[in-house]
């Protein structure tokens, strides 16, 4: 017989190996290699609920059964065919509560077959906006349901989704981060690949070769409702005064590198920021040539701009598309750019240098280099001189799009009581920039300037100065910008040529502007052509009074060399003599080869 202390040492011996067990048991499996980027768009979403995206390599024996936890059960009972062991929460419903239960194991039947597959409706189904539950409002494992198109948590026996399939008797459902479709409440999951067309809606992709080709498609694409769209040319949803957004982005998907970065999620999945890859499925969907409808709606995106810029640009107040243009190329170039060579894909295709001289009067010159020091943001000054009380300085300043002045309207009404609208040469705008030409400002002091283009971009933003704040109200110049009067003439001959009403085309070049004609530019290094001819790709007008009023553009689809009008949701065909009959406020023009 054992003695009281030899039976309390052996209690105490199991107790310890029964505390390892419990510890190996609830331990978490050894979890996947993942992208950077799978959770930098949901950074407090947890998918213990979906674990099939582990490494098959790490996972699976050869028998393709996951293993792991499971041997033991394999072992003694064996595998069944067509399917495979799932780690999912005991509740997943509740993601806290999940994640504080540990796991347990189950076996997901793999399915080719399903009876419920004829009720999935393809006309309900729209993933272009956020993915939370719509009744918990939670983002963790969600999914969509094919029948009614609703998100719902979680595919557990206390889930919303399980739910959801008893109480309505929807019963397929798809994970709208890992693709997969299962068949609820019994639990399989579904194979088959009739249902790839609702994964390519979900998550559009291409390959390198379909980017290389869209330029030279033609073809058109057909919705689910019958109507035909054209793949990069659909319309914008404009969720409430979010027409400066729509323009916006409707400009930036003619730029073709930018444009073909972002459609390949590869580029930029070291990045975590949201913006960027919400940026990037919005350009995947409309682009996209098997979309169910005719229209994105930018939602997921433009949450990602409010939470970005702190609100600064929101939904539900107009703001100006060349502050909004801005503040989003600088914030995806800090986002993507190289730590090494400071550059990203949105200097190589928008940045430019001038050289800024300064010159400053009757103050001391240690003032005035102070002064400029703090004003150069960077940029590379040669500390400046100072002559006859004039303090001069240079510098070399980077640029992303350059401002051009126009002049004041008319004060005078003429004869008819009317005003009449100037329309300026586009020549004597861009004069601003040809070294010479003195710009007076005033803030943060008075000086005089003179800029001169030193290097040209391959996409060069323009972006006429129309309207002007002060204390009381914004005013708007209603100037019109034309080209210069040997270039009006030579139109105006050939379009008379061709028909009366094409003398309408006068307003701004719409293909070959030489730049070199109009400003001074460096001469190329040896074995270098110098290409200042641009062609214009988009053009933003705005319509209306200042502060109110509403924008729409003008862009060009290469492929046919046509030219569309786009307001929101409203796309059309348009001549291209039709582009600058309007109040241009913005343009995007591209370098020829």
């Amino acid at each position: 017989m054992k003695t009281k202390r030899e039976e309390e040492k052996g209690e105490g011996e199991e107790h310890v190996k029964r505390q390892k067990l419990l510890e190996q048991s609830s331990s978490p499996s050894p979890s996947p290699p993942r992208l950077a980027f799978d959770n930098a768009l949901l950074p407090l979403a947890s998918y213990d609920d979906d674990e099939e995206e582990e490494d098959d390599d790490e996972r699976r024996g050869a028998s393709g059964v996951r293993v792991g936890n499971n041997v033991g059960r394999i072992a003694q009972n064996g595998p069944r065919d067509g399917s495979e062991y799932d780690d999912e929460d005991e509740d997943d419903d509740d993601g806290e509560k999940g994640l504080s239960q540990g796991k347990r194991n189950r076996v997901i039947e793999l399915r080719r077959d399903c009876p419920y597959l004829d009720t999935v409706n393809r006309q309900v189904l729209d993933f272009d906006f956020e993915k939370f539950c719509s009744v918990s409002l939670s983002n963790l494992n969600v999914y969509a349901c094919l029948v009614c198109g609703k998100y719902y948590q979680g595919r557990g026996q206390k889930s919303h989704a399980y739910t959801h399939s008893l109480e309505a008797g929807h019963h397929v459902y798809i994970n709208l981060r890992t693709e997969k479709v299962y068949c609820l409440p019994d639990g399989y999951e579904i194979n088959d690949p009739s249902l790839d067309d609702i994964r390519h809606v979900l998550n559009p992709r291409f390959t390198r070769g379909q980017v290389e080709k869209l330029d030279r498609n033609k073809q058109w694409s057909r919705a689910l409702d019958g109507s035909d769209y054209l793949p990069g040319m659909v319309g914008l949803n404009n969720i409430k005064e979010t027409d400066f957004v729509n323009v916006t982005i409707q400009s930036l998907m003619r730029v073709t590198p930018l444009r073909n970065f972002f459609l390949i999620p590869e580029n930029y999945q070291h990045s975590k920021s949201p913006l960027v890859h919400r940026f990037g499925e919005l350009t995947r969907k409309i682009w996209h040539a098997r979309n169910f409808k005719g229209q994105v709606s930018p939602h997921e995106f433009l949450q990602a701009v409010m939470k970005a810029s702190k609100k600064r640009f929101r939904i539900g107040a107009q703001s100006d598309p060349v502050e909004f243009i801005s503040w989003l190329l600088n914030t995806l170039h800090a986002d993507l750019r190289n730590s090494k060579r400071n550059s990203s894909i949105i200097h190589q295709c928008f940045q430019g240098e001038l050289e800024v001289v300064k010159e400053l009067h009757g103050r001391s010159a240690s003032e005035k280099r102070g002064n400029s020091d703090e004003q150069n943001n960077g940029s590379a000054a040669d500390g400046g001189t100072e002559h006859n009380n004039i303090f001069t300085e240079t510098s070399r300043m980077p640029f992303l799009m350059l401002g051009l002045d126009l002049p004041p309207p008319p004060l005078f009404q003429d004869v008819m009581e009317k005003n009449i609208i100037p329309q300026v040469p586009l020549f004597n705008i861009l004069k601003k920039f040809d070294g010479e030409s003195i710009t007076e400002v005033v803030r943060p002091h008075i000086a005089r300037m003179r800029y001169r283009v030193t290097k040209l971009p391959q996409y060069i933003i323009l972006h006429m100065r129309r309207f002007t704040k002060n204390n009381f109200f914004v005013e708007k110049n209603p100037t019109l910008g034309l080209p210069s009067p040997e270039e009006l003439l030579r139109q105006m001959l050939s379009c008379a040529m061709i028909a009366m009403s094409y003398v309408a085309s006068v307003n701004f070049p719409v293909k070959n502007l030489e730049l070199k004609d109009y400003i001074p530019l460096p001469t190329p290094k040896e074995n270098q052509k110098l290409r200042s001819k641009y062609d214009l790709i988009a053009n933003i007008v705005h319509d209306g009074k200042p502060g109110e009023g509403s924008y729409r553009v003008f862009v060009q689809r290469k492929s046919e060399e046509l030219w569309y009008e786009m307001q929101d949701l409203h796309v059309s065909e348009t001549l291209p003599q039709m582009v600058a009959l309007s109040e241009t406020y913005m343009q995007i023009y591209e370098q020829q080869n």
